[in-house]
């Protein structure tokens, strides 16, 4: 519709003459897009972008749709016809709309969230799982029929569901989804990253836009799953992908761009597809026709006549080097068992790209740069910033490699100088300033990365920095009559409708965030008041999902936290150099359910400030301690890092 009416002459001088014409982004103002997509949702059974809103000047709507070309045709109104139909009826019969407007006002206010009444039990936990089992596509990974989406909180959450259970079934989805999408067109193998979705069911042709979130939380699921099977590729795939990361989108000063576009030159996919005969001019036959192989580029294509890059005619097993049916020899035993005897002796597969793949793939990547010209949506956003810090920070505590953490660190000290004041955070970034009074989601995904940050190094003072944004979101978001955090904060510009979001649409919803770091601090903390404040909101939860538990995955993930056993470790060490032991201790093993909070000479106070139950546990200068606690009962304190890790696999390695 921007270029088809709103760039149009004729649309835009009726617009003008007749109208108040509103463009609203709805990344930087989820609370509008949020009240009137909801709007449209009720009045028409669907909703979608782009949204079209017809609204009285004191924005109660009265008409809502989302699509609509510049004139009627096949049954579908034009914007036109309907601009002139609307103008018409506010002249002859105004008080119709306003009466519609009223009414549909009024019905939205009625839809008010009940109190959090919902019992917390593991059904919510076990209806989602095996209800995305069911929908699995067995043939190429993936959840129903295209196009497919990558929704990778789904995949973490049925990952901590294998974990937990001991879940064959629900590994090996995840693993085959990976694997294929992987595979697939929708990851870009000569740039790396992922696409935003697939057209088609086997994950070949993507609409091709790149988003920064679709792209962190791919991080986040191909890391666990590696930390979980210990397969290389699966590292290597996330790895790959924050090269794209860096390279693409992310600022000079270290803060992380939107989106790239699908478009080149107005042709959608232009930037990535290719013919076989261009890639033998450019690499010379012999390494052409290699290159072409070994990336299905054919003369027939796959894409309006030429071929996206993929690797679908190749089974995983001969690209990682590892054979998931056979896993040590053994067609019969556990995938779990396998998965802990891969860690135990420490194996890796092969390399997803040879050497001489690699070299030509830089060169075409080069090439395909300066081929066509891809525009960057460069705004830089607190809330899918909060998310790719999180990916990174968790590369660090898994990899432990350097230039991951700083990464993150740098996005962080990003958003500490553009995009917060004190304890209050902005929305937007862009050409020099901030904008927008921040939103549940900015607080919550950037809370949860600090809480990453500290996990990743362990220095409390990302903890204590989450903990005071925590506080303020409680302050501006939270209701602390029924539970639930609303959308927009309590001093922000009012709407007709103050929402609460909990379905998990492209990323996970604010609450649900929320949730996992409510329930994460409380563990740290102890503090009543905060724990007090956890339990409102997963009851709130419980309350509001059962009737579509796989529509609210994230909420789940945070449910698991109190439905299954969770274990604190509290580690009082004589000298802080031994941090770097724990460090390495935790990115060897998949420890969802585990809080560490170090205690050393150096930090006491302040963790004493934070969490005043550490004050307990004595510093002893001559050897560590490590204690190990699970539901806040603490088992008898070992004293060397090798019998922490025994204790920390016999409680929660696959047996």
């Amino acid at each position: 519709m921007a270029h088809e009416s709103f760039e149009d002459k004729e649309v835009a001088d009726y617009l003008n003459r007749y109208f108040v014409a509103v463009k609203v982004d709805k990344e930087e103002r989820p609370d509008i897009d949020s009240v009137y997509m909801s709007v449209c949702q009720n009045l028409t059974g669907s909703g979608g972008w782009p949204l079209t809103i017809f609204m009285l000047p004191d924005q109660r709507p009265f008409f809502a749709g989302t699509y609509f070309p510049k004139k009627s045709r096949h049954h579908m109104p034009g914007l036109l016809d309907l601009l002139e139909a609307v103008r018409e009826k506010w002249e002859t019969k105004r008080e119709d709309l306003i009466r519609t407007g009223e009414g549909i006002t009024d019905s939205l206010r009625q839809e008010i969230n009940p109190a959090g009444e919902g019992r917390l039990t593991e059904d919510l936990i076990e209806d989602a799982a095996y209800g995305l089992i069911r929908y699995f596509d067995k043939q190429y990974g993936g959840f129903g029929r295209a196009p497919k989406f990558p929704t990778p909180h789904n995949l973490m959450f049925l990952l901590r569901f294998a974990y937990y259970e001991h879940h064959d079934e629900a590994l090996k989805v995840v693993e085959k989804t990976l694997d294929s999408m992987y595979q697939g067109g929708i990851f870009d193998h000569i740039g790396y990253g992922f696409s935003r979705y697939s057209t088609d069911s086997k994950w070949l042709v993507p609409h091709f836009e790149k988003m920064l979130y679709d792209n962190g939380l791919l991080i986040m699921t191909y890391l666990e799953a590696y930390q979980i099977t210990k397969k290389e590729h699966y590292r290597q795939i996330a790895e790959m992908t924050m090269e794209y990361v860096l390279r693409e989108l992310t600022s000079e000063e270290g803060g992380f761009y939107c989106a790239q576009d699908a478009d080149s030159e107005g042709v959608e996919g232009k930037y990535y597809v290719f013919t076989p005969d261009e890639i033998i001019d450019l690499l010379g036959k012999e390494d052409g026709t290699y290159f072409n192989k070994f990336f299905d580029i054919t003369s027939k294509g796959n894409f309006e006549g030429k071929s996206i890059p993929n690797r679908i005619h190749a089974e995983i097993s001969s690209i990682s080097g590892h054979n998931p049916e056979k896993a040590d020899g053994n067609p019969d035993e556990s995938v779990y068992c396998r998965a802990a005897s891969m860690r135990a002796e420490g194996k890796a597969a092969g390399s997803l790209e040879n050497d001489r793949i690699s070299k030509l793939r830089k060169i075409v990547l080069e090439y395909r740069v300066n081929r066509t010209i891809l525009h960057k949506d460069d705004k830089i956003l607190t809330s899918w910033n909060g998310i790719m810090i999180t990916a990174f920070a968790r590369a660090y505590k898994i990899l432990r490699e350097e230039r991951y953490l700083q990464a993150a660190g740098k996005a962080d000290r990003f958003i500490t100088e553009h995009l917060s004041l004190e304890d209050k955070l902005y929305v937007h970034y862009r050409d020099g300033s901030a904008s927008g009074t921040g939103h549940l989601d900015d607080y919550a995904f950037y809370c949860l990365a600090l809480i990453e940050l500290y996990e990743a190094s362990l220095d409390m003072n990302y903890l204590k920095r989450a903990l005071r944004f925590t506080e303020a979101m409680v302050e501006r978001f939270f209701d602390k009559d029924k539970g639930g955090f609303y959308l927009y904060a309590k001093d922000a510009e009012p709407l007709i409708h103050r929402p609460k979001e909990l379905y998990d649409g492209a990323i996970p919803s604010g609450n649900s965030v929320a949730a996992s770091v409510l329930l994460k601090l409380a563990a740290y903390t102890g503090n009543p008041e905060l724990m007090q404040t956890t339990d409102m909101q997963l009851a709130y939860i419980a309350g509001n999902i059962a009737d579509y538990p796989g529509s609210h995955c994230f909420s789940l993930i945070a449910l698991m936290g109190v439905l299954y056993k969770t274990k604190e470790l509290i580690c009082v060490l004589p000298d802080s150099s031994m941090v770097t032991e724990i460090r390495e201790l935790l990115s060897r093993h998949f420890l969802p359910d585990v809080t560490v909070l170090v205690k050393t000479q150096g930090n006491r106070e302040e963790l004493s400030d934070f969490a005043g139950y550490t004050v307990e546990y004595k510093i002893n200068d001559a050897f560590p301690a490590y204690y190990l606690c699970e539901n806040h009962a603490c088992r008898s304190p070992v004293h060397n890092i090798e019998k922490l890790e025994e204790l920390l696999i016999k409680t929660v390695e696959y047996v």
